[in-house]
């Protein structure tokens, strides 16, 4: 085996690693740790070499803080992300999409048909799951559709970077549903989109809500090969 499939089997053990943790322990990232993982995250690829992203990054209290007042901004103001959430999904993406729900109700306990539960489980977005630190990723809206993809490509990254010091992560769309409320809190500009949260911290290994996994396509159902 060469130094490059040493590197592959490297990549692809974090990649297979890496899940949505949504339950941490209340535990600390040193900074040190988190500047790690942030600045290996800055490697990735953005047009022009624009690298579109901002962060803000909350610790110690300021999370407690901001889960708190996240969680009332929920039950007083209706969802107005700054980037447009998809109209709907259709065929296999509204396939993958419902298997991965229904796992993790399955995890936790849920049952099919209980709304009740189902809506308290997702609610627990606005907890962060309990994480100790959580990132607000922003891009200019200069940038559009390709400042937002660059910043993808960072999210990865991070989550990826993460995952290689045993840190666990989640992106969260649901977090960015509440734009205005973040740009007041956080005072982020106007002129930023705010695309995700990532929470992150060190996972429950014991919490039923990080016992599933997802699974992945196959290369044929999402390869148009030309030869």
């Amino acid at each position: 085996m060469g130094e490059t499939d040493l590197h592959l089997d490297a990549l692809n053990d974090l990649l297979t690693q890496r899940h949505s943790c949504r339950a941490f322990c209340s535990d600390p990232v040193p900074r040190e740790q988190i500047e790690q993982i942030v600045t290996s995250a800055t490697r990735v690829p953005s047009w022009c070499n624009a690298q579109p992203w901002q962060l803000t990054i909350t610790s110690g209290t300021e999370t407690d803080h901001f889960r708190e007042a996240l969680q009332r901004e929920t039950q007083q103001a209706s969802p107005n992300p700054d980037q447009p959430f998809p109209t709907r999904y259709s065929g296999v993406y509204q396939d993958r999409r419902r298997a991965c729900g229904w796992a993790l109700y399955k995890a936790v306990g849920v049952e099919k048909g209980d709304r009740t539960a189902s809506a308290q489980q997702m609610m627990k977005n606005y907890t962060l799951f309990g994480a100790p630190h959580c990132a607000i990723l922003s891009s200019p809206a200069e940038l559009g559709p390709y400042g937002a993809m660059d910043c993808g490509g960072f999210v990865t990254a991070f989550a990826l970077a993460a995952q290689a010091l045993d840190v666990a992560s989640i992106p969260q769309a649901a977090v960015a549903a509440y734009g205005p409320f973040l740009h007041r809190y956080f005072d982020i500009p106007d002129d930023r989109i705010v695309l995700c949260a990532i929470s992150f911290g060190y996972p429950n290994k014991d919490h039923p809500a990080n016992s599933f996994r997802t699974g992945r396509a196959a290369l044929d159902d999402i390869v148009d090969w030309r030869e």
